[in-house]
């Protein structure tokens, strides 16, 4: 099995079009160190991922300035919630830099471009007067240092 960069999951080079065993392989999905596993009672299958397992396809801010959360909705309908405990985080360089949000024990998101262009509109100087947002009593700049 394999999950593509755009959150499409395929079964011997096929896309698993049922969006509910999508779903359902993803509440048995975890990560042991580099290695992304499904696990069952009874199995354990090594899958590979091309970047992250999921996309956060939108996100909501609920209030606003510091005491704002922000509640992104994955593409197998997850709902999560940014915080020190579930940060934004920025990897890569240049043209290539994207935004994550971490889901759970380890696994993220790929904040897809449309979520991305809500959190912009959303920005402010933070603390350190970088550009950011502010979620769950927490700022998450969203732009390098510099």
């Amino acid at each position: 099995m394999r999950i593509a960069t755009d959150g499409s999951w395929f079964y011997r080079e096929s896309r698993i079009q049922r969006p509910e065993m999508v779903k359902l392989f993803s509440t048995v999905l975890r990560r042991d160190d580099d290695e992304f596993v499904l696990v069952t009672p009874v199995e354990r299958l090594s899958i590979v991922v091309d970047d992250v397992p999921f996309v956060a396809v939108d996100v909501e801010a609920l209030g606003s300035g510091t005491e704002q959360r922000l509640a992104f909705l994955t593409n197998v309908g997850d709902v999560v919630e940014a915080s020190a405990g579930r940060p934004i985080s920025l990897r890569g360089e240049g043209a290539s830099l994207r935004p994550y949000v971490l889901v759970r024990d380890g696994l993220e998101a790929l904040i897809a471009r449309p979520a991305y262009y809500r959190l912009a509109d959303l920005t402010c100087l933070g603390p350190s007067g970088s550009i950011g947002v502010w979620s769950g009593g927490t700022f998450f700049p969203l732009e390098r240092a510099g």
